[in-house]
């Protein structure tokens, strides 16, 4: 009757460390003493993580400038008016522009997954963006010399590499982060823009085997950032039929803040497949209020009524903070949800055990 549970990934920075990043963006100290800091963030937080009782962790993403842009920092060819994204509350966050070729990877996610597995030796999971995210990244007008099919050739060989990479090196699973999902139907109700993202990560993940592809999830969320979202109002309906022809093992869902649950539980019940396993968030990230063990219990029990125990798993809504500037939760909040989490799965197991 065991429930697996993980967290998706990010964990607000300490304060030091992002004084520290917008001190080196400003040229006042240098990248060593970046460096030392960064490794003192990630060293901090793997130690605090294992405190939660987790039996998977991450690094936190410390060292991240975001959990969609690391892959291109660094990287030369480059404009600022990319795609805009708007929050609900009125922020936006902007993607950049490409603006030539050939494009590749200039960070890939191992290097974190390495340094973290250094300092613990507890399962370690590692999040990698996903290709249809980076391919906004192509500007629509086209560039000179470098068409979209190239593009998508390179990325699609790097994005693969991002992942197998992490595997090698021994990660415990490797998590998509898909939060453009929802964010596609707002921006084309006719899904053609969602079909066309699911196509391109399905070409990374083909590249698989079946029991490679079972150590891959995938995390959608209706965006969550400085405690506001970006597609909350696209109903989870609309996605999860397509979500689940995703070929990965693994499905990290934004569930806890999700206000009709009941539908979204049928949904996951009608259109999941019985090689996929179902991790519900049980933690609503965007709320500073500590859930309680017993109210992360009655979500398990509620939802094994829907997918069977043996499938089902429990997360975070959503990394807690996947900006390095985002410090809307507090890290020690953000650790209490973890412990919450942990320890109300295994109320589950006890309650689902003797049921």
């Amino acid at each position: 009757m065991k429930i697996a549970t993980e967290p998706v990934g990010s964990i607000p920075r300490p304060a030091y460390l992002i004084e520290a990043m917008g001190s080196f963006a400003k040229g006042e100290i240098k990248e060593n003493e970046l460096t030392a800091l960064t490794e003192k963030a990630v060293k901090e937080t793997i130690q605090l993580f294992e405190q939660t009782g987790s039996p998977v962790i991450t690094d936190g993403e410390q060292s991240k400038p975001s959990f969609a842009t690391y892959p291109i920092h660094g990287f030369k060819h480059l404009a600022s008016d990319g795609v805009v994204i708007p929050f609900a509350d009125g922020h936006t966050r902007q993607l950049p522009k490409l603006t030539a070729g050939p494009f590749h990877y200039q960070t890939f996610a191992n290097s974190y997954f390495e340094k973290a597995k250094s300092y613990t030796r507890l399962p370690v999971k590692q999040a990698v963006i996903s290709s249809s995210a980076i391919s906004l990244l192509y500007p629509q007008e086209g560039i000179a010399g470098y068409s979209r099919d190239q593009f998508i050739n390179d990325l699609v060989n790097d994005a693969e590499a991002d992942i197998r990479r992490c595997l090698n090196s021994g990660a415990y699973n490797v998590q998509i982060d898909f939060t453009e999902a929802r964010l596609a139907i707002k921006l084309d109700p006719s899904k053609g823009l969602l079909k066309m993202f699911i196509a391109l990560n399905n070409q990374v993940l083909d590249r698989f085997t079946e029991a490679e592809q079972k150590k891959i999830g995938v995390h959608t969320c209706p965006g969550g950032d400085h405690d506001s979202t970006h597609s909350a109002d696209i109903s989870y309906t609309e996605l999860l039929p397509l979500l689940f022809e995703l070929h990965a093992g693994n499905f990290y869902l934004e569930y806890a803040a999700e206000k009709d649950k009941a539908t979204t539980l049928k949904a996951i019940k009608e259109f999941s497949k019985p090689n996929q396993k179902i991790f519900i968030g049980v933690t609503n990230v965007l709320s500073p209020r500590i859930e309680t063990v017993e109210e992360i219990r009655d979500l398990i029990v509620e939802a094994s009524e829907f997918v069977p125990v043996n499938r089902l798993g429990t997360t975070d809504d959503c990394g807690f903070s996947p900006f390095a500037d985002d410090i809307s939760t507090a890290r020690e909040t953000a650790f209490a949800k973890i412990k919450a989490r942990v320890q109300g799965t295994i109320l589950a197991e006890k309650k689902l055990g003797s049921s």
